[in-house]
């Protein structure tokens, strides 16, 4: 039982970490947030037309396609007001790449807060509570390392920290597009440094959160 134990705790640790970040990308994939970046002072205007509320009404239909079951013609029969599609071909193929690793994370997000309250749950019953909390803590040091790296790879170059992120999760250059194309208008690189600065932010505060819960749990009683 104590090997079996060891193994959870170790499996624990990545766990938690991929969960906190995890979570706080969900958090990001909202309406609200849309809308707070767009109304971001400084936010760059799109050169091609779009308003403001042409971003927010194009990005909202955008981001219900990836939570949502339905397929790609979803945005695909989307049209502007003179009859031409808002997203070519590529933009298409692309978003169903995007949907396929969104609907992926959201399930491993689901199960890793699963594995993690059942963890919880026996730690509890099992009367092993000090060794759970000292995992979460050092999982919360693990978060806060983790987003060190992605938050200085944003301050030093961000454009190199993209590239790498869309190569290692997409196949080829499926993910490049031109200045005109709805995708690029609607998420200007500018908008992705802020998602992963907020996203650094988040977990940031979510690993602090941890190592203090943590500590306090080993001052009080933690069985």
């Amino acid at each position: 039982m104590k090997t079996l134990r060891s193994l959870v705790l170790y499996i624990l640790l990545p766990a938690v970490v991929l969960f906190v970040m995890m979570t706080s990308i969900r958090l990001l994939m909202t309406p609200l947030f849309l809308t707070i970046e767009y109304n971001t002072p400084g936010f760059p205007p799109d050169a091609f037309g779009f308003t403001k509320e042409d971003r927010l009404h194009w990005a909202n239909l955008s981001l219900r396609y990836l939570l949502n079951d339905e397929d790609i013609s979803y945005l695909g029969d989307l049209r502007f007001e003179d009859g031409s599609p808002v997203f070519n071909e590529r933009e298409l193929r692309h978003m169903l790449d995007v949907k396929i690793l969104v609907q992926q994370m959201i399930h491993a997000w689901v199960v890793l807060g699963i594995f993690i309250l059942l963890t919880g749950v026996w730690a509890w019953r099992g009367k092993w509570l000090a060794d759970f909390w000292l995992t979460l803590a050092r999982a919360g040091w693990g978060i806060l390392i983790v987003i060190g790296l992605i938050l200085a790879g944003v301050v030093i170059g961000f454009s190199a920290l993209f590239t790498g992120f869309h190569r290692i999760f997409f196949e080829g250059d499926t993910w490049l597009f031109n200045y005109s194309d709805t995708l690029i208008r609607l998420f200007p690189l500018r908008f992705w440094q802020d998602a992963f600065t907020l996203m650094g932010i988040l977990s940031a505060l979510g690993g602090v959160g941890l190592i203090l819960m943590a500590k306090r749990r080993s001052t009080g009683n933690p069985e």
